[in-house]
């Protein structure tokens, strides 16, 4: 799951309607498709309808929500067309973070790189889905330190969060948590021996293991998609 987006201190109930909404669709809670209705949630929280309205609002701008006037609002299908765009987004931003990270990682950049890798495998070992997730978003997040573009980040995060769901799927049918570890093993190893291209060539490959998840979801849940006409 992504890291929670800075709030400011004074929280309000459509903080409160948004991050339960985001938390139950990122985590499958509620899956694609799924009916979600402004009456029932204002009454479950006590609140308004506008309250709502506004969450309802910032799910839809991150393609969470597909809202639709005299209809019920749903979860967002995935759309092939949004994980192709994101997919190319990160993998021209990610190929020029991880020559980056190569040229300038240290030894005290290795040794962050090597205890994120020790709790992404604690997380593994015991198969926390969740857990997993944020210290995946944790590890590109050092990988964009080490290479002194941390802005860099922002846009990882938001392309990366759009196909969340599909990978969650992935790692929860698939059980690939084991390998995606050895990916960041592999790219945290060619970081370290300042090789770039090599961080390069394991960070494309890593980023391709979505193919065969979106292949057995499509074949086993072919409603999870947005119909093309």
């Amino acid at each position: 799951m992504p890291p929670a987006i800075a709030q400011s201190e004074r929280r309000t109930s459509v903080d409160d309607v948004f991050d339960y909404l985001h938390e139950q669709i990122t985590s499958l809670r509620l899956k694609p498709g799924d009916k979600i209705s402004e009456a029932e949630i204002a009454a479950e929280f006590g609140v308004s309808r506008q309250p709502v309205r506004d969450a309802f609002s910032r799910l839809a701008n991150l393609d969470l929500l597909l809202i639709r006037p005299q209809r019920a609002t749903e979860v967002r299908r995935f759309s092939m067309r949004q994980i192709e765009k994101s997919r190319f987004v990160r993998a021209a931003i990610e190929a020029d973070v991880l020559r980056r990270a190569a040229l300038h990682c240290d030894a005290m950049g290795a040794a962050r790189l090597d205890g994120e890798l020790l709790q992404q495998e604690a997380a593994a070992k015991i198969k926390d889905v969740e857990r997993f997730g944020q210290l995946d978003y944790s590890f590109h997040k050092v990988l964009c330190e080490i290479a002194k573009v941390e802005y860099a980040y922002e846009v990882i995060l938001e392309e990366k969060a759009k196909v969340d769901r599909l990978c969650m799927l992935g790692m929860e049918k698939e059980q690939r948590m084991p390998e995606l570890v050895g990916d960041h093993r592999d790219i945290a190893a060619a970081i370290k021996s300042n090789d770039g291209e090599k961080a390069v060539e394991f960070g494309m490959k890593h980023l391709s293991r979505l193919d065969s998840t979106i292949a057995r979801i499509t074949e086993t849940n072919a409603n999870y998609f947005e119909r093309t006409s």
